[in-house]
């Protein structure tokens, strides 16, 4: 795979963690699923527009991006090659023509300039190793006016998922779990931070608002834990425990998404979120 810098993230989303979220993109899109339609409208997708998704792991908003625009394109990239095959898979199984897909990091990637006319992202763009550069170069990928629109987590305290691992730090190092920090889940959470990230990469018209979203975490607590519990945090957590605390951790973790069970057993956790514009100026030339 050339042309990647984030090694680190790279290597991760290419093995266990890449593996696990392709074999379960259906869930996590369940979870996700409540941004997608603010995020298309905030990027304005119509028509014959061109599309880059970043961090598309399994595809799903670079098939809807796609659905938007029957004239135009949208390109998917992701460092996960695993991820990328399910969502080569789920396009042609769809017969979504007009979708594609690329491994690469987009911190680096050769992205022909002014190639597209907005770029998304779902929780894609909290792992760069370098933000500045990496938007900077979707920046240049961009057509002058050209506009950028993501999703990134706000503060974890507003996070029901962050509130349920949080439950275990009597029996897992859950530590300082949920932190804000970069790269990683958190490190846009301060809208301070966006802002400051966007404008030194050339962008303008930045806004940030504030998003949430119920999304299904489980067919009942008992699926909901297990489902935590095998994500990348939840499987550090419990390898760190003895088998007592792992099992006591179970049952914490059951007890506590029992009281977001619905109505009809499924457990909904609420996601609150960032969404962000922000503009390539009308006027601009490519930025070295």
């Amino acid at each position: 795979m050339p042309d990647i810098v984030n090694t680190e993230q790279a290597q991760a989303w290419n093995g266990s963690e890449g593996s696990h979220w392709a074999r379960t993109q259906d869930r996590w899109n369940a979870v996700n699923e409540g941004f997608n339609e603010p995020l298309l409208d905030a990027a304005g997708i119509t028509g014959d527009h061109r599309t880059l998704d970043l961090g598309c792991g399994s595809g799903q908003t670079t098939r809807l991006a796609a659905l938007r625009a029957p004239r135009g394109h949208a390109l998917g990239l992701d460092l996960s090659g695993p991820m990328l095959a399910a969502a080569r898979a789920r396009a042609e199984r769809e017969g979504i023509a007009n979708a594609s897909f690329a491994q690469g990091d987009a911190q680096v990637h050769p992205f022909g300039a002014g190639a597209f006319d907005a770029a998304i992202s779902r929780y894609g763009v909290m792992f760069f190793a370098d933000p500045v550069a990496a938007f900077g170069n979707v920046g240049r990928a961009l057509r002058p006016g050209g506009r950028l629109a993501f999703v990134c987590p706000a503060d974890a305290v507003l996070n029901d998922w962050v509130a349920a691992m949080a439950s275990l730090r009597d029996f897992l190092p859950v530590g300082d779990f949920g932190r804000t920090g970069s790269p990683g889940m958190f490190s846009l959470a301060s809208p301070d931070r966006i802002r400051d990230v966007l404008a030194a990469a050339g962008f303008t018209g930045i806004t940030i608002n504030e998003a949430q979203a119920y999304g299904t975490w489980g067919r009942g607590a008992e699926d909901a834990a297990e489902f935590l519990l095998g994500t990348g945090p939840g499987r550090h957590l419990m390898a760190q425990a003895d088998t007592t605390a792992r099992a006591r951790a179970r049952r914490t973790l059951t007890d506590h998404l029992r009281d977001h069970e619905t109505a009809d057993g499924t457990v909904r956790l609420r996601s609150t979120s960032w969404l962000v514009t922000a503009d390539r100026p009308a006027d601009s030339s490519d930025r070295p």
